[in-house]
């Protein structure tokens, strides 16, 4: 597995634009809440409960960012939780997928705004799991914003811009082509 910093680095290396990052701020969650409600509503029985795949995913999700980065994985838990809890409540109402599509879609074309401001793909196109770190990496921006986590920052941020120098020599080179 990718260390935290490697894995941050190259999101961050396609998240270096703050408007891009802002737009981030609003269409990551807007994914994610859509996302657990859309799998809110595939239910299995396990015993005497009701369990739902989101409630799968979310044990899944945490035991990773946990193996990543303890206390990032911390402020993911207290993100993730009210969503798990507020997507879950929505499940029971009568359109919670129309309601999901709509949010997902809508999540979508936010992040895809931000990468024009970016002027860089988003970092899922090379790696699927960079899907993960988004949530992840966001933690990490409201960390590094409230002061907390700066050797971590301090770490990531010459990776990163090394990546983006990288990738647009590369895309210069292919251009001249």
């Amino acid at each position: 597995m990718k260390s935290a910093v490697e894995q941050l680095a190259t999101y961050k290396s396609v998240h270096l634009n703050p408007k891009n990052i802002r737009t981030h701020f609003i269409g990551v969650p807007m994914i994610i809440w859509s996302a657990f409600l859309m799998l809110g509503t595939l239910r299995f029985a396990w015993q005497d409960y009701q369990i739902s795949a989101a409630m799968v995913l979310t044990l899944v999700v945490l035991a990773y960012y946990m193996a990543l980065h303890m206390r990032l994985a911390l402020g993911l838990v207290l993100f993730i939780l009210p969503v798990l809890y507020t997507s879950e409540l929505v499940v029971h109402s009568e359109h919670p997928f129309i309601i999901a599509i709509s949010l997902f879609v809508i999540g979508w074309v936010i992040q895809f705004v931000g990468h024009k401001y970016e002027k860089a793909k988003p970092a899922f196109m090379d790696d699927l799991n960079q899907l993960l770190i988004g949530p992840f990496f966001l933690m990490a921006e409201v960390y590094f914003m409230m002061g907390w986590e700066r050797e971590l920052e301090e770490a990531i941020t010459p990776i990163a811009r090394d990546k983006r120098r990288a990738l647009e020599d590369k895309l210069r080179a292919s251009k001249k082509r």
